[in-house]
């Protein structure tokens, strides 16, 4: 009898909206991403409304970040991802624009990765609170490889304005 183990990744993906009923479209991503087959979803962050980064007219934005465990590599939840978001009718206009849905990898283990379709840790999750504060809120003692704790990086940021969602 051979019995094969599969790796398994500890991944965080960050999820954002701020069109046609936000909460709602995180809610539904999240159910989305539970379904693909050798995805278990370990934690959920609360939600979070913010004011748009970069492109500022536009409405405010809903984020989580949920934390999940699979033997998928990379390229293949990034595939499935974007699949998603195009499911959700995303549509890459301009960059920091509104969107029906974004879905990020934030981190996968503790793989540094630069390659022309995907950067790991992700760019600027470091310096972004609606990113740190819900992955703080699943994992308190979460490591940014190459930038260290999340709590000490949130006391180095200048307030940014962010507020829980009360479901």
């Amino acid at each position: 009898m051979n019995i094969t183990l599969k790796k398994m990744h500890n991944i965080f993906i960050g999820l954002g909206s701020n069109l046609d009923n936000p909460q709602q479209q995180i809610k539904d991503a999240i159910n989305l991403i539970e379904e693909i087959d050798d995805i278990n979803i370990i934690a959920t962050s609360s939600l979070y409304e913010t004011p748009p980064v970069g492109f500022l007219d536009q409405p405010n934005f809903i984020n989580a970040v949920i934390q999940i465990s699979s033997s998928i590599n990379y390229n293949n939840l990034l595939i499935k991802l974007l699949d998603i978001e195009l499911k959700f009718g995303r549509i890459r206009k301009e960059k920091n624009g509104p969107r029906t849905l974004d879905l990020d990898i934030l981190l996968f283990d503790d793989l540094i990765l630069n390659s022309e379709s995907l950067i790991i840790p992700h760019p600027r999750m470091h310096e972004r609170l609606f990113v740190l504060i819900p992955l703080l809120e699943i994992s308190p003692i979460i490591q940014i490889p190459k930038y260290g704790s999340v709590k000490n990086l949130i006391s180095g940021l200048t307030m940014q304005t962010i507020k829980k969602v009360l479901a």
